[in-house]
């Protein structure tokens, strides 16, 4: 399988709320994704499978004429007329998703998560890196983030990435009051992370393929 990482656009908000509620199904209230898009210090991510595609209704064409009626409303309208049927679009199959928000040199993960069926096969770091790169584009000096304390894969992962435990919040988790281990990199543009992360990803691109 072939697998590619970009931005997240409108488009992807159906499969990325899916994918949430999948991963996230305690989460309350529901991260609202498409106020994020328009969220200055959000940035978001999404992995696709670029060997399938899922079909999605076609958005109804606006009428340009609603306007006239609204300005004009002595103007008699004319009936209705049914519109065509619109083909349905294909789009990427979306797998997994990540964000950033930006605060100030800090990149903060706000969440990852992968479709429960393509878990294990390393989409979960593919993303880890794709939101390591993403943090080097927006010029974040330090990336930083809250796990679960019992998500001990997920800690295993981002020790991996040189992610290092800075402290504990306790009662993070609204859903069963769980601690959440804060954890963050050294600078990104030390020569020892640099060398790390470019290691791991001729490792993870071996994979992947």
């Amino acid at each position: 399988m072939t697998y590619s990482v970009r931005r997240m656009a409108k488009e992807d908000l159906d499969q990325v709320n899916e994918i949430d509620r999948e991963a996230f199904p305690t989460q309350w209230p529901p991260a609202n994704y498409r106020q994020e898009l328009q969220n200055r210090i959000a940035h978001y991510i999404i992995a696709a499978d670029e060997d399938r595609t899922v079909s999605v209704p076609a958005a109804a064409p606006k009428s340009k004429t609603g306007l006239i009626y609204r300005l004009l409303p002595w103007i008699k309208k004319p009936a209705p007329v049914p519109a065509a049927p619109t083909p349905p679009v294909n789009h990427q199959y979306i797998v997994g998703f990540s964000g950033l928000w930006m605060m100030a040199d800090e990149a903060h993960v706000t969440n990852l998560a992968v479709r429960q069926e393509y878990r294990g096969r390393g989409l979960g770091e593919l993303l880890l890196l794709g939101s390591i790169d993403l943090a080097a584009e927006l010029k974040a000096s330090f990336l930083t983030l809250e796990v679960r304390a019992s998500n001990t894969v997920a800690q295993s992962l981002y020790r991996k990435y040189g992610f290092m435990q800075m402290g504990i919040r306790k009662g993070y988790y609204l859903d069963n009051r769980e601690d959440a281990i804060i954890m963050t990199t050294e600078s990104l543009s030390t020569e020892s992370f640099r060398e790390r992360v470019s290691r791991l990803r001729a490792a993870l691109a071996k994979k992947l393929k």
